[in-house]
């Protein structure tokens, strides 16, 4: 019944309409090579009219509208022929492909053959050239951002702590374990996060972060599970992909996960147990192959306890737990921190300055409330508000920790009597200078000699601090 289709189909087709509703132009001849039929194609591409060539051999028309007729090399060697021909009086090159078509004897009864307009070609090729260059940038560029999201900051660390966490973050990279990153806010757990995708198989993928706190908890759904067309008043009219969707074949970080809201957390256990999600306003599963790291500055379990966060979605979450010590409990990787800091903020604001080893000193009692963040910030500050260049001394972090209440002279663990003198003389005369406004002043109202006040600014490694005489 199918082949009686078929023939009845095959009777209908009128090929001369569709030779002329063909893009590329059509020549045809018979066994002989006289031209049958040329369509409207064919004369668009060359300027050749029909009247001009039906019923004549191509042997009789060579060299007189075109040169390089594909026509009599196929029916010398029945094979089908690529060849460029020349349109004379255009003086026009156009790609021709001439096929035989047998007969039952295995004779030729005709040549068809297409001619394309080279030129159309041409662009057609710088085009698709400039668009895959294109492409090739975009890609580039698009791998650069996200070695710059995943890698802006570089983890640096000399703590046996830190050590265990980066062989468990080593180990576990390179599978798709859900991971739940906890610590003290500024412990660094955006830079563990961006560690397991840096080292990951989903490293050329895409890498989503959503602080679930700083969203609102009425736009947080829609942020991350997208929305359908009119699912509420304001909705795009084609809808949004959510953080999820975006996040596919790649990784997601749910920063600050003890912040979503206990409706979203339902929604939540769904993606990590399906690894799928719907859409608000939609009902059609949407599938995701992605990884999910979450991160917490709370104690998740006691939230569970309370009845702030899921209980099933914590286990979910706790697949692998890194925890992040505080770095008051990390005092090794403090000065490397510092140090770090420093380069990089004197790298930035064109100063060349490091840190002395009695700054060092202070920088290690601290007991860094804010850890991390806390200590970048600081270091910043003091690059800056240095503007004499100078080394940055025990006196110019013990000024900028006073300075908002953060840190005393009484709050340093005491050293020997000689110690604690010279740190209290060497305030007394950076205070003093500060003042005064000039060593030679300061002096004056310290009732020291001049040379005796240098002498001292020399020692305490603070000429530098002030100008003047």
């Amino acid at each position: 019944m199918e082949e009686a289709f078929g023939a009845a189909l095959y009777q209908d087709l009128d090929f001369h309409q569709v030779c002329q509703n063909l893009y590329d132009g059509i020549h045809i001849t018979d066994g002989e090579g006289r031209i049958l039929f040329i369509n409207d194609a064919y004369t668009r591409t060359t300027g050749i009219r029909p009247e001009q060539v039906l019923g004549r051999r191509v042997s009789e028309i060579e060299g007189l509208l075109y040169q390089g007729s594909v026509t009599e090399q196929v029916l010398k060697t029945k094979q089908r022929v690529n060849s460029v021909a020349t349109i004379l009086e255009l003086n026009k090159e156009v790609l021709v492909t001439g096929t035989p078509v047998f007969d039952q004897a295995g004779e030729i009864k005709l040549v068809v053959t297409n001619t394309r307009d080279f030129p159309e070609l041409k662009r057609l090729e710088q085009q698709l050239s400039a668009l895959t260059e294109e492409r090739n940038k975009y890609g580039r560029e698009l791998a650069f951002l996200r070695r710059q999201q995943a890698g802006g900051k570089q983890l640096i660390y000399r703590s046996e702590a830190m050590e265990s966490v980066m062989e468990l973050v080593r180990t576990v990279a390179q599978t798709d374990v859900t991971v739940l990153i906890t610590g003290e806010s500024g412990t660094g757990k955006e830079l563990i996060a961006n560690e397991l995708y840096q080292n990951s198989p989903r490293r050329d993928k895409p890498f989503i972060k959503v602080n679930c706190a700083a969203i609102p908890a009425e736009l947080l759904e829609s942020e991350l599970f997208g929305y359908e067309e009119g699912a509420f008043t304001g909705a795009r009219r084609s809808g949004k992909a959510g953080m999820f969707e975006l996040a596919d074949t790649g990784v997601i970080l749910l920063d600050e996960i003890g912040d979503m809201p206990l409706p979203l957390q339902t929604k939540l256990l769904r993606v990590l147990q399906q690894r799928e999600l719907i859409r608000v306003g939609g009902s059609r599963p949407v599938k995701l192959d992605l990884r999910v790291v979450a991160a917490t500055n709370k104690d998740l379990r006691e939230e569970s306890r309370q009845g702030r966060f899921r209980e099933d979605l914590y286990y979910r979450l706790n697949v692998v737990p890194i925890e992040l010590k505080p770095l008051r409990e990390r005092k090794a990787d403090i000065p490397v921190l510092a140090e770090q800091f420093c380069r990089g903020f004197c790298k930035k604001y064109g100063r060349n300055m490091g840190i002395t080893p009695d700054g060092l000193q202070l920088l290690t009692q601290y007991p860094w409330p804010g850890n991390i963040r806390e200590l970048e910030n600081l270091v910043e500050r003091i690059v800056v508000t240095n503007a004499s260049g100078a080394a940055i001394t025990r006196g110019h972090i013990q000024a900028a920790l006073s300075a908002n209440g953060q840190f005393h002279a009484d709050d340093a663990p005491q050293g020997t009597l000689k110690q604690q003198v010279a740190a209290y003389e060497r305030e007394i005369v950076l205070h003093t200078v500060k003042r005064e406004g000039s060593i030679r002043r300061a002096a004056k109202a310290l009732g020291v000699d001049h040379s005796t006040l240098v002498k001292k600014f020399r020692q305490y490694g603070l000429e530098e601090t002030v100008s003047g005489e």
